[in-house]
């Protein structure tokens, strides 16, 4: 039989981590096992639905027969409610015109990728962080890959970042992280600014400048008084050079809506309207009209808005308060406090820990496997996002989880830990 050959670039990409993962669970679950699974950022719509509100305006919208392609640069009624959100919400002066809506954030961050990076530029990005490595691949880039710390929450600093800045293309950050759920302090992410502004007057007029891609997609969930900061609120001379992911998928719950925009400079906004345009990776009109509807209810959005951060909140707090407690009871585990997104951070130190079949966790796969089959626990290892793989820190997602499932989990997880010799 002929071998089939490919492109080199689809023959060399990765699948997601994550995905496989998912893989291994859903077939213990055929079996019958019972698992917590919180590997996926996603919602169960049954936990979480989406506001009743959008869901009844993305139905009339179908009703009233909305379903012709949408503008290139998306519905101007949505255009205008984000324009008039991000002025609320961080203060910041967008023009309707430097507004892209897209099939949610991924197909923006792919525009991203697409408008600023060359083949074998240098794109600069911290791990754990999500899928920079493979939108790095799919771009041909050269990917320099710094690797944070437990002591500064996984959030990069300027002292790790600025050795890779020279002549890199794009600095890829993330606030609220994903999957660390983790935030940048005023002080950090300004110093982080400062070092581009510092690169980029060293490149001059005539050189493609040093962009930054500011993933916010979770800024409107942060918790106990945590501040959501940006680049361009904290320095206004970065606007030039910072391009912003947001859309409606975390803090709606809407994942499978797929709203997203990008917003910054308008030679970039330009180019990544004309690479999606023609990829055809729109949001549908129904849900552009729905969403704009509901963001302009400020009274709805911000009742929902808070609702989502009290249950997300409830839960994230619970595991980190669980785990805490086993950390007391000097059972080898830690977590770091949340401060905003849908995720915790959490560490198993269980390496060289033997079974109770006399056999010992050697390895990050081990300690995963052991998770999944002993604790009943899914949880995605921070080696999925790039990390080192003897990192033994994991993401656990809440998004499916119900008050119920979080007593629970941490009951079955203490209990295999406790097992362990």
């Amino acid at each position: 039989m002929a071998t089939t050959r490919v492109a080199e670039m689809a023959e060399n990409l990765m699948g997601s981590e994550i995905i496989k993962l998912g893989g291994e669970i859903r077939d213990l679950m055929a079996k019958g096992n019972k698992i917590y699974n919180f590997t996926i950022g996603d919602f169960d719509p049954k936990v979480f639905p989406i506001p009743v509100a959008l869901k009844r305006g993305i139905m009339e919208a179908y009703a009233n027969e909305m379903t012709n392609y949408p503008p290139a640069n998306g519905l101007v009624e949505l255009r205008k409610a984000v324009v008039n959100s991000i002025r609320k919400y961080q203060g910041l002066d967008y023009d309707a015109e430097e507004i892209l809506i897209a099939g949610g954030a991924r197909p923006i961050i792919y525009a991203i990728f697409r408008t600023i990076v060359d083949p074998q530029d240098k794109l600069v990005f911290p791990v754990p962080s999500w899928n920079n490595n493979h939108y790095t691949h799919l771009t041909f880039a050269q990917q320099v890959l710094v690797e944070t710390r437990p002591e500064n929450k996984f959030m990069p600093t300027v002292d790790e970042l600025r050795p890779h800045l020279k002549d890199a293309a794009l600095l890829a950050l993330c606030s609220p992280l994903n999957p660390t759920g983790t935030v940048f302090s005023k002080e950090d992410l300004s110093a982080i600014c400062d070092a581009v502004l510092e690169e980029n007057e060293r490149r001059g007029p005539d050189q493609k400048p040093l962009y930054v891609m500011y993933d916010q997609i979770y800024s409107m969930l942060t918790f106990d008084g945590v501040k959501h900061e940006d680049p361009v609120s904290l320095r206004p001379e970065m606007r030039p050079y910072t391009i912003f992911v947001d859309g409606i998928s975390k803090s709606l719950a809407a994942t499978g809506v797929r709203v997203g925009w990008a917003f910054g400079p308008m030679q970039v906004i330009d180019k990544m309207k004309s690479i999606l345009g023609h990829v055809g990776a729109w949001a549908p009109r129904p849900e552009q009209f729905a969403s704009a509807q509901f963001i302009a209810d400020e009274g709805e959005y911000e009742h929902f808005i808070e609702e989502m951060k009290q249950k997300v909140s409830q839960r994230l707090f619970a595991f980190h308060e669980g785990m805490q407690a086993m950390k007391q009871r000097g059972l080898p585990v830690d977590s770091v406090s949340p401060e905003g997104a849908i995720y915790l951070t959490i560490q198993f130190d269980l390496k060289d820990k033997m079974k109770n079949n006399g056999r010992k966790l050697l390895t990050t796969a081990d300690i995963t496997q052991f998770l999944l089959e002993e604790a009943q626990l899914a949880v995605v290892p921070f080696s999925a996002f790039g990390a080192s793989k003897e990192s033994n820190w994991y993401r656990l997602s809440v998004g499916t989880a119900t008050e119920e499932d979080v007593q629970n989990a941490l009951a079955s997880l203490q209990a295999a830990i406790s097992s362990l010799k």
